[in-house]
Formats: C-alpha cells, structure tokens, sequence
C-alpha cells in the first residue's frame, strides 16, 4: 500500500541503516566511508566566517557540524541550497566546467542536499533532491528532479539484501517466457555467463552454485551510496534512483534511471539520451541508449546501442550489438547482432551472433500452442529477411538466410549456410544449401571483417569467434553432407522404384556419396526431399544438392588449408613433417558456441563439473577459464583443420603428396571467393532497376562509387594475391 507517513522533525539525512541492520559497533557511515573516493583526513569543519557566508546565500543546514569541506573551499560559490545530514564538499574554487556546448560555473546552487561525498571541482546546479550519493571530480549536474539512494541499492544485481525475501531478487527471463531459464544478472556478465546459466537447466547442482557466486559478488549489508564517478555530465533528467555510473558518462533528458549499474570510462564512456527509461539493468561500456528506449530487467554488453525507441525486456544483448525501433523480449542475444529496422518483433530466443533482423520481422511472436514455454535457436549468421513471420519452436544452423515469408509450422534446419523459401504456389518448403557461397560470396565475406571493423571494446572480456568457417560450422557442414547423401541415395532409389527396406543409412549415404562426387546427370532429374525439418506433412525440396555438395566439400578444404597455411607461416623453420606431428589427432565433432567463444563440448563440460566442485569459485575465476580456453583455441582450431581436411580428402594421415595437392586446391578456392565476392558484388552495379534513378553512368558513380573503388572488394584481392604468395612459400618449404 502507498501510504504517506509523517517523521520526527530532524529525520532526513538520519539513520539510513535502521538498527536492525547496523553492524555492531559501527555506525550508518560504515559503507559510505568505504565506498568514498577520497581519505576521510581531507575535509574539515566549516569556519565561522564560513558559515556566516553561506547562511547568507541563503543556504540552511539541519547542523553546520555536519558540513566538513577542504582546505580550498570558496562558501561564496553555494546558494540556495538545503542541506540535511552529513554532506562532505571537495575543493570548491572559482571556475567554469564546459562540457560540449554547456558552460557552467563550479559550485552549488538551488539544490537539496542529504547525506552525500562531493568531489572537487563539481558543478551541481537546480537539483531537486540528491540524496546518499557520492559524486566524483569535475562532475557536472544540471536540472535533475531526484537523484535518491536507498539503503537496499542493488545497482541492478540480482543479490538480495539483508532481511529482504528471496521474492524480490531480479532475475531475467532469458530464452522463453515461462522464466523456466531464468538468471540473475551482476556487473561484468557476459553472454558465455548468460548462456550457461541459462542452457544448463538439468544441471541442479551448477544452477545452485551459480546463483550462489552471484549472491556473494556483491556484499549484501545495507547502507551503500549511489555513485557517480569523475567527470560525468547529467543534465535535464527526472529521477535517477539506486545507480552506480562510471566515469565520463554523459546523460541528457533521460526520464527514469533505476537500479542500474552503467559502466563507462574516459576509454569507453557510455551515453543515455532524451526520453530513456530504464529500470533493472546493467550496462556495459562505451554504451549508447537514445529517443525514448525503454528497458526493464536487461544486460546490455560492451559498445552495444539501443535507439529510437527500441523496447527491451527480460533480454541479454551481447557486445557490438544494436537495436533500433523495435522490441526484444525474453531473449539471450550473442555478440554482434543488428536489429535496426523499425517494427521487427524478437521473443524467446536464443540467436547466436552476428545476426541481422529485417524490418517486419516476427521472430517467436506466434505460437503454436497454448504455451508459452517454446523457444527459437538461431545459429550465428542468422538472417530472416523483410516481413518473414517464424513461429516457435523452431532450430537453425548456422548462417540461415530466411526468405520474406509467412512460415507456418515449426522447423529444424541442420543445413547451414542456406536459403530457406516458403514456396507457397507448390505448396512446398524450399531449401538451398551453402546458398551464401555460390550466391551471397560477397555478404558472407564480408561478415567476419565486418563484424571485426565494428569491435571497438578496449577490454574485450567476451571472447568472439568471428570467422564464418570455423569448427562449429565446419562440423555442421559435415552433418549436412551426410544428410544431403542420405536424402540422394532416397531420392534415387524412389525414382528406380526399387525399395529402401533394409538398406542401412551408411549404405544410402555411401550411394548418395558415389552420385553427388559423379556427373551432375545423375541427380539433377531426382526431386530430392528433406527429412524432418518442418512440422507439416507438405514436401520439403533440397534445391541444387549436386552443387551444394560439392560446395560445402570446398568450404572444408578451404578452412582446413587456410588455418594449416597459417600455423606454417607462424612457424617459419617449420615444414610438412613438422605441422603434421603438431596438428594431426582425432577430428573433435562437438562444438558449443558459449556466447560466441567456441568450445569443445568437453571444455565445456570440465568448466561445468569444475564449478561444482568448487575449482572455480566465482565468476572472475570463470571468466579466467574463458580466457584460457580462448587462448588454446588457436591451436584447438588448427589441430581440428587438420582433421577435417584428413576427413573431407577421405584419409585418416596426410601424406606430402595430398598435401601439396590440396594447397594446389586452395589456390582455386581462393580465387573462386575472389571471383565471387566481386562478381556477387557487380549484380547490383549491372542491375538496370539498380541503375535507373540515376541520369547517366557518370551520375551513378559520383553516387555510390564504382564496383573496381570498392574497398572490400580491393582488400579481399589484396589478401588472395598474399594468400598465393603464402602458397609459393610453403611448396618450397614442404
């Protein structure tokens, strides 16, 4: 109930840890002196002549005693202003503070001040209540209605505090929306935090011991201060209620801030602006939030954006991210994702990173049932395209590409790289596989130097992998071709009108084999279906599975010759024999994308047992085995290109022969990608509809450039030139 309650005259500022959880012996200052950016030996009492001043200047005090300040303190510069309880004053001197454009002089003027540390320097103008805050150097705060602390602040962690019930902790609702994969967010959580806590339900005792460390991250005693650290500029703002803010931070027009930690530094200062209300969050560094985003119970990663007016709720969004105009609901986003366009909807997800969501987009927004309890997982890459609806529950290997559609069952795409079509004429679900390298070369190309331009983080705590073709795609490459020669084999004997009862899948996927590596006569007539990837009895056609055979066959020799290639070049003594004793081992078949870090399921596995066992003991000690295993991965990856090179050319040990072929091979790859990265490219260039608003060629390339000024287009050349004088070299040195 709301209720008004009438105190004792004297009470502001007072006992702002009621006794019950006062530490014996100590009294309400206890956590205020240790969180304090200065020694408690700088400030002073007030003089005389000082007091005089002040009172003046029409400031009052509940006690002047309660009023200490240091040895330059200039009283002329404070007016107006209430002060309750014991307020501590920095250095105080005649001076401007310029921030942008706003020039404001030092001092504090208009203002209710309770129980509060401020720094030297500052500038704190017409605010209408500041209260159990400290306030760092050269701080400037204009035109703000309340800036208030409680005794409970949690700064958006998910602890609880002393005497408070377990009800009132903060947990987000990742993945879907009965909260059955809850987790409870602290400062420095990142999206392999997220998605362990969250994907790891059956794991009771790693549930337990996770929400055990993150209670402990935080100490739960009351009485800790809001804090604003130096240099931070809030101005034209309504109410900021328990938050803690980093340096440099600069927020303007915001309407509502509360329980918020907001990082930022002068390296990475994060900004809010006009309309913004966000409530039950953490914020990462080098953040952006403008126009009236709204965001409840959320993690928002390092140098990630939410503007004009993008909603979002009981989500994770990972570093290098940004969403505009649209809303996010109960979902855990990895690293690198865009959702830019006005009117997409997310619900109930788990997308992957480096992923792109199309205006009109209804991801998870349709049910298929009464329930609410269903999910979507969207490998990394993944790409719905404009208006297309997908309902959950529904599963996508990596780098889909959705065509605008209305999906209307639920689906499981093994197939990566692919072009999903709802072909609704025949009646049929179309799918493309390694679509995006015969057809989309320069978008895919393009993705991983994309995505790597973009990360701008100096402290990269979250580990990304950001190469299309690494061991998670790679190992679902060869899933697929399996799958794509089991359904060959089918189609074929279908079209024979010989039966298939008794014939083993390895004996269909041995015949599939022996057709796709054939002559493309031989299955271009059979209508070859897919098996168990849409809830519908209607057919689902695999289009050109001869070419995508073999193309997914080039992806795997392409990686597996790149990354040896490199381990060479990084070995420059070393030759064949030596790179073969290094890299060759057992193919590891089982990949977990952790947030964007891959992982070998057994990694994965360890970490897991070792924070049980107490090995780990906390979220630092965990992102310390992150960083670890991220530090292995090179070698991890590279032992596995050799493996899955020894698998795509059918040998279980490399000879030198094989391998100078197979480098001989990687040349035609490589100038293939080139090839088509440019001629994926000049498709927009040639396109006559593309051309026609402009009134002569001259136009158009004073517009948008021509196809050979492309810059990407210059550096993939640039790096498949090197790439062959790299091939040179080691022929010689094998």
């Amino acid at each position: 109930m709301d209720t008004v309650s009438i105190l004792p005259a004297g009470s502001i500022g007072k006992n702002f840890i009621q006794a019950p959880w006062l530490p014996e012996g100590k009294d309400e200052y206890e956590y205020r002196n240790l969180q304090t950016l200065w020694p408690l030996e700088r400030w002073r009492h007030l003089h005389a002549v000082e007091v005089e001043t002040l009172v003046k200047n029409n400031n009052t005090s509940s006690s002047w005693d309660d009023i200490l300040v240091t040895d330059v303190f200039d009283p002329s510069l404070i007016a107006n202003n209430q002060f309750f309880g014991l307020v501590r004053i920095g250095r105080l001197q005649k001076s401007v503070l310029e921030h942008n454009d706003l020039r404001l002089p030092t001092g504090i003027t208009g203002s209710i001040i309770i129980a509060c540390d401020i720094g030297d320097d500052v500038a704190i103008h017409n605010v209408g209540y500041l209260s159990h805050f400290i306030i760092g150097n050269r701080c400037i705060l204009s035109k703000v209605d309340e800036m208030n602390t409680s005794d409970h602040a949690k700064f958006g962690n998910g602890i609880v505090k002393e005497g408070e019930r377990e009800e009132v902790r903060v947990w987000l609702d990742l993945m879907n929306e009965a909260g059955c994969r809850r987790v409870a967010p602290f400062d420095g959580m990142i999206a392999a935090d997220a998605w362990l806590w969250a994907k790891y339900r059956d794991d009771r005792p790693l549930q337990a011991r996770l929400k055990e460390m993150t209670q402990k991250s935080m100490d739960a005693h009351r009485g800790y201060y809001g804090l604003i650290e130096d240099q931070c500029v809030i101005k034209n703002s309504l109410v900021l209620k328990d938050v803690k803010i980093g340096a440099h931070c600069y927020i303007k027009g915001a309407n509502k801030l509360k329980n918020l930690t907001i990082n930022s530094s002068q390296a990475e200062p994060t900004q809010i602006g006009e309309g913004v209300e966000l409530v039950n969050g953490i914020i990462g560094y080098g953040c952006h939030i403008f126009y009236g985003c709204k965001a409840v119970r959320f993690v928002l990663g390092d140098n990630s954006n939410l503007k004009y007016g993008a909603r979002l709720i009981n989500s994770f969004l990972g570093d290098n991210s940004t969403i505009s105009c649209c809303e996010v609901l109960n979902t855990l986003i990895f690293p690198a994702h865009e959702q830019h366009h006005n009117n997409s909807f997310l619900v109930a997800g788990v997308v992957m990173g480096q992923s792109n969501i199309a205006a009109g987009a209804t991801i998870g927004s349709n049910h298929n049932s009464r329930a609410n309890d269903n999910e979507i997982q969207a490998g990394r890459g993944f790409w719905p395209g404009l208006c297309t609806s997908v309902k959950h529950s529904c599963r996508f290997a990596s780098f889909v590409l959705i065509s605008k559609a209305d999906y209307p069952a639920e689906l499981d795409i093994p197939l990566p790289f692919s072009l999903l079509n709802n072909n609704a004429t025949l009646n049929r679900l179309e799918i493309m596989p390694a679509f995006w390298w015969m057809y989309n070369m320069y978008a895919l190309a393009r993705n991983g130097a994309k995505y790597r331009s973009r990360d701008k983080r100096k402290n990269k705590k979250q580990n990304i992998e950001f190469e299309c073709l690494a061991p998670d795609t790679i190992e679902e490459i060869f899933a697929a071709c399996r799958l794509l020669e089991i359904w060959t084999a089918r189609a074929w004997l279908r079209s024979a009108g010989r039966p298939e009862d008794g014939v083993s899948e390895q004996a269909l996927a041995a015949r599939g084999r022996d057709l796709l590596s054939g002559p493309e006569e031989e299955v271009a007539h059979l209508e070859i279906l897919g098996e168990n990837m849409e809830r519908s009895s209607r057919k689902v056609v695999i289009l050109k599975t001869w070419q995508a055979w073999r193309a997914y066959h080039d992806m795997i020799r392409y990686y597996g010759v790149k990354n040896l290639a490199a381990w060479i070049h990084a070995h420059p003594e070393a030759g064949f024999e030596a790179m073969q004793k290094a890299l060759s081992g057992r193919r590891i078949e089982r990949w977990v994308n952790f947030g964007g870090q891959l992982m070998h399921e057994k990694e994965t596995d360890r970490l897991r047992a070792d924070i049980v066992s107490g090995r780990l003991r906390d979220w630092q000690a965990i992102h310390r085995r992150y960083t670890s295993l991220w530090e292995k991965y090179p070698l991890a990856k590279q032992k596995h290109a050799f493996a899955s090179l020894c698998s795509v050319l059918g040998v279980r040990r490399l000879n030198r022969k094989q391998w100078l072929a197979a480098l001989e091979d990687s040349v035609r790859i490589q100038q293939f990608v080139s090839d088509q990265v440019y001629l994926s490219r000049k498709k927009d260039y040639d396109n006559p509809f593309h051309r026609a608003t402009f009134r002569n060629d001259e136009e158009m390339a004073a517009a948008i450039g021509t196809i050979d000024e492309n810059d990407f287009i210059r550096q993939v050349r640039e790096e498949s030139a090197e790439y062959l004088r790299l091939v040179a070299e080691i022929k010689q040195r094998s």
